[in-house]
Parts: C-alpha cells; structure tokens; sequence
C-alpha cells in the first residue's frame, strides 16, 4: 500500500493562511489535493495538519474533499507526518507539501516507480533538483521511516522530516530521478505574495480549458509568457530550509 501525507497548516509568516487563499473559487490546498488524487500509484492520501484551533479550518477543507485528516504537533513535523500515515501499515509513503497547487500527478507517479524499481530507502527529485521547484516528491520505506522516527533527535530532523534519511547516507539507500533538462529554476511553489500570483495566473489561463492541465501545458504558457515567469523569478529556492541548515552549522561546527 503506498499512502501519501499532506503537510499543511494554515500559519506562515510570510503569507498567512496560504493554503485556504482562494484560486478560481476554490481554496489553494483543495486545488492541490484535487490534482494529487489523479495519482495511479497514490493508494490513500492524508492530510496531516497541526492540532491547532486555527487549523480547524484544515481539517474541514480535508472533509469537504473527501480525504482523511490526522491533527497533531505543529512542530515535530517528523512526528505528524509519521502518525498520519502508521495506522494504513503502507509499504511506502509519500511526502508532499500543501504549498505547491501545481503539484504533478505523473511527477508524483514517476518518483514512487522510481523509488519501487531501485529498491530506494528513500527516494526524491529533490535531492539534485531538476523539476521546477513546487513539484517535490519524496517517497521513502516505511521501515526507513519509522527508524527515522524513533531516532531522530535534532530540531533540524524533526522538522523538516526526512533530513536523517538522507544525512545517513551509510545507513540508508538513496535515490534520485532527474529531467533531461533541468527546470529547477523555475518556481511553481507558494511562500510569497509574488508566488500566489504567479500560480493564480497559471491556473486563470489553463485550468478552465481543462482541469488536468500539465507540466507541459504549464512550460507551453510560460514560454509565451515571460511576464508571468517574471513574478516571482527572484524568490531563492528553500529558503526556509537553507536558514534550518545554516543554523545546525552554527550549533555544530560543520558548514
């Protein structure tokens, strides 16, 4: 059974209450969740949100769409997102984030065959990323995944959920699947005001014609439309996690 976990809560310092922003009517997170149950590979998908009153909000958009919620700690992530899936016993688990409303089905699919075929421990196109940055995919083992949930200790691990995986590289096995052309400088995720925008004019120009539209469609528009590339060209990929890494640098010594 391969089960996928949605991470999302509706706090953000520098957009708060992203997820629930509306695009074409709908929620940005509903838009998300509505392209991810496309997923032939994907057996049940879960939302895993914090336990807080403000993520109640969360909790109901799951219901409306029909997917399960698992509610617990806001910041030991490591611990939500395992306890969201451990009660289905998946043979795989699939990290994915309720900030990226351009989330590809086929991508996602790509990853965990990928992940299958190489007998990964974990496995992501986001460890060399090629694909444009909001079509992150990580799958990882169950087996892995509880190990990394008993013995992850660092603020660093837990959270932002898979680092000790692929920080054991001796213990685990890892992999990574790549684009022939490398797209990564493209950034289809939302943190910022200018980010919203650029995935509300995505899905205002393709999304009516067909709900499905894809990564292809996506790159067809952009090319004829570089304005809208421009909007948020200039926001720096991961930032949150580069700050978390510079961090732990700091606290021990290696950089």
């Amino acid at each position: 059974m391969i089960v996928a976990a949605l991470q999302a809560r509706s706090s953000s310092s520098r957009l708060p209450g992203k997820i629930l922003k509306p695009i074409l009517g709908m929620p940005m997170l509903a838009r998300q969740i509505e392209r991810i149950l496309r997923s032939r590979r994907i057996d049940k998908l879960v939302v895993a949100t914090s336990a807080l009153a403000e993520d109640q909000a969360v909790a109901d958009l799951a219901a409306a769409a029909g997917v399960d919620c698992y509610r617990g700690s806001l910041d030991d992530v490591l611990d939500r997102m395992y306890q969201a899936v451990a009660p289905y016993s998946p043979d795989l688990m699939v990290r994915l984030t309720g900030d990226c409303p351009l989330a590809d089905w086929d991508v996602i699919d790509k990853v965990v065959s990928f992940a299958e075929e190489g007998g990964y421990d974990y496995a992501s196109n986001t460890l060399q990323p090629t694909w444009p940055d909001g079509l992150d995919v990580e799958v990882v083992r169950f087996e892995a995944f509880d190990i990394a949930w008993r013995e992850a200790t660092t603020t660093l691990d837990r959270e932002h959920v898979m680092p000790f995986l692929y920080r054991n590289k001796e213990r685990f096995k890892l992999g990574n699947t790549v684009r022939d052309v490398d797209l990564s400088g493209l950034r289809w995720t939302v943190d910022e005001p200018a980010d919203f925008a650029f995935v509300t004019k995505i899905y205002e120009a393709l999304y009516p014609a067909n709900a499905a539209f894809s990564t292809a469609d996506i790159l067809t528009y952009l090319a004829s439309h570089p304005d809208v590339v421009a909007l948020n060209a200039g926001i720096e990929r991961n930032e949150g996690y580069k700050r978390a890494m510079e961090k732990l640098a700091k606290v021990t010594g290696h950089g």
